[in-house]
């Protein structure tokens, strides 16, 4: 194979494999990014213009047709919170069906240490904060705490520099999808209510006949985009929150190639071959023959990707750079004031303390417990006194925090001292998380 050709196969080659340290340097990227808008909505809403900031998120939207079934009236903050959070967790689902069929959570041997992992920095921060939150109210954001952050996390891993090892970027972004499983599992039971079972029924149904059309390795993404939108439609109305609707969907995306790989480096070879047979008369422009072999090298390298890595290797940019930025922008604002939280600092202090406490206690415990029952390995490279500052770093909850957040209160005081909370324990969890990695891990030379 040519030199022009071996270059654009590994290029080819690379997209599609989706490469971890792709995935890690997307999220630290969009990590700077995320915390800059949270910190200007905490800015903004401590502002003069902080009325503007709460009336703005406020300001109502309407799609379809009055008295009609196709009408729809909300916030601006719930067109966000419950329409893009759903392409949100859409993305989450698509990670996770890769990482089961064909990442880090294909084997139970390579999945245990994660699990183990995630269920402590589950079960922990819930038992801290019904322990200390018992008897008060505020009792149904007992799973605020319970979510981490893996953009924030993976953000903080990269300030460290090339002195982390891949052993512990790998534990870390596993045991982050099993977290999100977790999480979404939570919000489907618990955080649902006055559930109509016959919408519910139709959007499993429709789901039922995408899973069978993807089992027969068929696909149209414009079948998918409207049978996808009448099943977000569904739960929304339904009573179960829509992005649960996002999870589901992706699970019905196949991940099989119509081509594989050893036929599309032969025909891109032929085809490479074929275009450099023909003399370039004009340096700015194609002939028509070279147009058609770049059409053909464009279908086939379409056909080397599934649906599934197509979608999230095109919507993970969009979710990371967009998406997250305006959830942190209409949700992280808060006012920071104890005025207004008469009888309900506990919330936050108990938040903050369920985050940083429970997740560096759980994380930790049962990692050991598990490695140490030979249960699981400790990753290659790896030290305990390293996988208790990526513990730590498991109480940054923030953004699966503050959407939870949005679901166990109505009331805004109570929103308002849960997200101090949020940020308190996400800040502290962040900051020692950073400073043990940073004393334990030496740079490489």
């Amino acid at each position: 194979m040519g030199y022009l050709a071996q270059s654009i196969m590994k290029k080819k080659i690379k997209a599609v494999g989706g490469s971890l340290n792709h995935f890690i340097h997307l999220e630290t990227t969009a990590s700077l990014l995320l915390f800059a808008f949270s910190i200007l909505a905490v800015i903004l809403a401590n502002s003069p213009y902080g009325s503007t900031y709460e009336q703005v998120w406020r300001y109502k939207f309407t799609i379809g047709f009055a008295n009609t079934n196709f009408y729809l009236e909300k916030s601006l903050i719930l067109w966000i919170n419950d329409g893009l959070m759903a392409i949100f967790f859409f993305v989450i689902g698509l990670e996770v069906k890769r990482e089961i069929l064909a990442g880090e959570l294909t084997t139970l041997r390579k999945a245990s240490l994660p699990i183990f992992a995630a269920i402590g920095g589950m079960v922990f921060p819930v038992m801290i904060f019904v322990f200390f939150n018992q008897g008060k109210v505020g009792e149904h954001g007992w799973g605020i705490p319970m979510a981490t952050d893996i953009a924030f996390t993976l953000g903080i891993l990269k300030l460290v520099g090339n002195r982390v090892p891949l052993g512990l970027k790998i534990f870390l972004t596993a045991f982050a999808i099993v977290d999100d499983i977790g999480a979404v599992l939570v919000i489907a039971i618990f955080y649902s209510a006055n559930i109509q079972w016959d919408l519910i029924t139709y959007a499993l149904l429709i789901l039922t006949v995408l899973g069978f059309l993807s089992y027969k390795h068929l696909y149209s993404k414009y079948l998918f985009f409207v049978m996808g939108f009448v099943v977000w439609l569904l739960f929304l109305k339904s009573g179960i929150h829509p992005t649960i609707a996002g999870i589901l969907l992706a699970f019905t995306i196949p991940m099989y190639r119509k081509i594989n790989l050893s036929d599309y480096e032969n025909e891109l070879t032929t085809q490479l071959h074929i275009f450099k047979g023909y003399k370039y008369k004009n340096p700015q422009l194609l002939n028509k023959k070279q147009l058609s072999v770049v059409d053909e090298i464009e279908t086939i390298s379409n056909q080397v990707q599934s649906p599934l890595q197509h979608l999230e290797h095109s919507l993970h940019g969009w979710v990371s750079y967009v998406i997250m930025p305006i959830f942190a922008l209409a949700n992280a604002g808060v006012v920071l004031s104890l005025s207004g939280l008469e009888g309900l600092g506990h919330i936050t202090i108990n938040i903050a303390m369920a985050l940083f406490f429970g997740n560096t206690i759980g994380i930790m415990s049962l990692s050991y417990i598990a490695i140490k029952f030979k249960l699981a390995d400790l990753p290659k490279g790896v030290k305990f006194k390293e996988l208790l500052g990526v513990s730590i770093l498991g109480g940054l909850g923030f953004t699966m925090s503050l959407f939870i957040t949005n679901l166990a209160y109505n009331d805004e005081a109570h929103i308002a001292a849960a997200k101090m909370g949020v940020i308190l324990g996400s800040l502290v969890a962040g900051s020692l998380g950073y400073m043990i990695l940073r004393m334990q891990l030496k740079p490489k030379d």
